[in-house]
């Protein structure tokens, strides 16, 4: 047999490395991320985290205003239809006396 994998390595007859059960490649080879822990995020500062919740705030009210706005639009819209409608029926009931 041929050993291709320098000193100490076990020659496998069809070549190649060994399977993930196999007790040679280690423990780190049974973890799923190649035995690197995630490290967690450093958790923000004060001030920053005061800054996300202002801009936070801000997008809120903004929002709200927007709603306000385009439900006082859609009133005024409606209202007019109603108008155009009425003068609309009016004519027709005139034209058909």
């Amino acid at each position: 047999m041929r050993n291709t994998g320098g000193e100490g390595a076990v020659a496998r007859p069809g070549g190649g490395a060994p399977p993930p059960s196999c007790p040679e490649r280690g423990p780190a080879a049974m973890e799923p991320s190649g035995g690197a822990r995630r490290e967690r995020p450093k958790p923000r500062e004060p001030a920053a985290r005061l800054e996300k919740a202002k801009q936070k705030s801000a997008q809120q009210e903004l929002k709200q205003r927007q709603r306000a706005e385009i439900y006082a639009l859609n009133r005024v819209m409606t209202e007019l239809e109603q108008q155009q409608f009425d003068s609309f029926c009016k004519q027709m009931q005139a034209s058909g006396e």
